[in-house]
């Protein structure tokens, strides 16, 4: 059996969004192990593309970890291969598959109303495919701008096995001639992508429904050429939370914002693999345990609902399997060398990012006053000015922080009051990592400025 050839070719006219990055996933999980994963930068839109987007979507690509598996050596850019598509347009039309098309835009447009009012498809008529050649290449000498279109035959059937959809029948007759060159000479972006499918050896083609009106086009343009055809696989929607394809405006972002708001690659990876699609994995794994248990066969036919739940539930599972010392790595300096160990471990259970470990060492470590919360001076309120006495006078006879809990038990303050007012008190917040592991961390000289600076909040 050969090895399965797949594809990512993204068109860099925006940013690498999740629906991009889920295609460009299922297409590198079903080549792996033994496989070829291709890129292929479409970026014939000269109107629409930019180097920044092309940077932007390598750079993305490979924070994701799958740059280590694209084949370096075959990445294709579409703007420096205008030879080969003239090359097979050229091959086309002097097989007779494909002819020169004169119809004005405005005749077009006419000839879409006048279908429209019969309850027709506004399929191109074939008007010019009964031109004599002679005429047309005397229209073409004399410069007349012409579109290329390919010569559909007639009653014929084209199937194909989707991958995803399963059988698919569509006839000829309701496809109509198509343009596969503008007048302009610039080929049509599903012509090239055909073409380069076939000669870069693409063996699947995963990408999302909308193209699929484009495969039985393409299946006709390469049987035309003898070229090989791929099998297609054509992957749902990916919706928001309305039901509305997904966009910013629907809650999601694209990957370099994921990235900046601090969500692990591991994390969106494992996300992205069960969005739908069914694997047989339940747990956090990297690319290459993914692919294990990825099945083509098992892409779901209905539209994917992004939930940023989800998300965060594998970012959760993402931040828990990083070592502590890759986490301690990210820590300030405010963090004591011999301290970061223990922090990491106090802070991680209550953290969903990275960032957070910064923030609480801010908390544990930084000089300033803290803000207190609605709720944290409630706390302070609820147990009086006597807490606050009794927490003083202990750090003033030298008692390690990590006992005032029990001075405190001791003196007739317990229960949950206690360590509610005790945390507001030293973090600003009911909630947090537990209290036992802070006091062991935090400077007693800070523990003593915010109880003082409590005290003051209370008048």
């Amino acid at each position: 059996m050969k090895p399965i050839v797949t594809r990512f070719a993204p068109s860099p006219s925006g940013f690498l969004h999740l629906g991009n990055a889920r295609t460009a996933l299922f297409s590198l999980l079903a080549a792996l192990p033994d496989g070829r994963f291709l890129l292929r930068i479409e970026d014939t839109d000269r109107a629409r593309v930019s180097a920044v987007f092309t940077d932007a979507v390598r750079a993305d690509l490979d924070w994701l970890g799958f740059g280590a598996y694209i084949d370096q050596q075959a990445i294709w850019h579409q703007s420096a291969r205008e030879a080969v598509y003239r090359e097979h347009l050229d091959r086309l039309s002097r097989l007779a598959f494909s002819y020169p098309c004169f119809c004005s835009p405005a005749e077009l447009a006419r000839e879409r109303e006048q279908a429209h009012a019969r309850g027709l498809p506004p399929r191109y008529s074939g008007r010019c495919a009964h031109l004599p050649e002679t005429q047309a290449k005397d229209r073409l000498a004399r410069g007349e701008p012409a579109a290329w279109r390919f010569r559909v035959p007639r009653g014929e059937t084209v199937h194909f096995i989707d991958r995803v959809r399963g059988p698919q029948t569509v006839p000829t007759d309701a496809l109509g001639d198509f343009v596969i060159a503008r007048a302009s000479g610039e080929p049509m972006f599903f012509f090239a992508n055909a073409i380069d499918d076939a000669l870069s050896g693409v063996t699947l083609v995963l990408r999302g429904e909308d193209h699929l009106p484009n495969t039985p086009r393409q299946i006709l343009l390469l049987n035309a050429l003898k070229l090989p055809v791929p099998e297609y696989g054509h992957l749902p929607l990916v919706l928001g939370a309305s039901g509305a394809p997904l966009s910013k405006r629907e809650g999601a972002a694209g990957i370099g914002d994921l990235r900046d708001e601090g969500f692990l690659p591991l994390a969106i990876v494992n996300y992205l693999a069960r969005l739908g699609a069914t694997i047989a994995c339940e747990h956090i794994a990297d690319l290459t345990a993914l692919a294990r248990a990825f099945s083509v066969d098992h892409i779901g036919r209905a539209p994917a609902h992004f939930d940023r739940q989800q998300l965060l539930h594998w970012q959760r599972l993402a931040l828990a399997q990083t070592s502590d010392e890759t986490i301690a790595a990210w820590l300030p300096a405010d963090v004591p060398v011999g301290q970061r160990a223990a922090f990491v471990r106090a802070v991680r259970p209550n953290a969903t990012f990275a960032r957070e470990f910064g923030e609480w060492a801010a908390v544990v470590y930084g000089a300033g006053p803290i803000t207190l919360g609605s709720a944290a001076k409630e706390a302070l309120q609820a147990v009086g000015r006597s807490f606050f006495d009794i927490a003083l006078d202990a750090l003033a006879d030298q008692v390690p922080p990590s006992e005032l809990p029990a001075r405190l038990k001791a003196a007739g303050i317990g229960g949950k009051g206690l360590f509610h007012a005790l945390r507001a008190a030293l973090t600003g917040s009911l909630e947090g990592p537990e209290m036992r592991d802070l006091l062991v961390l935090m400077p007693p000289d800070i523990i003593r400025r915010r109880l003082m600076d409590s005290v003051g909040a209370l008048c």
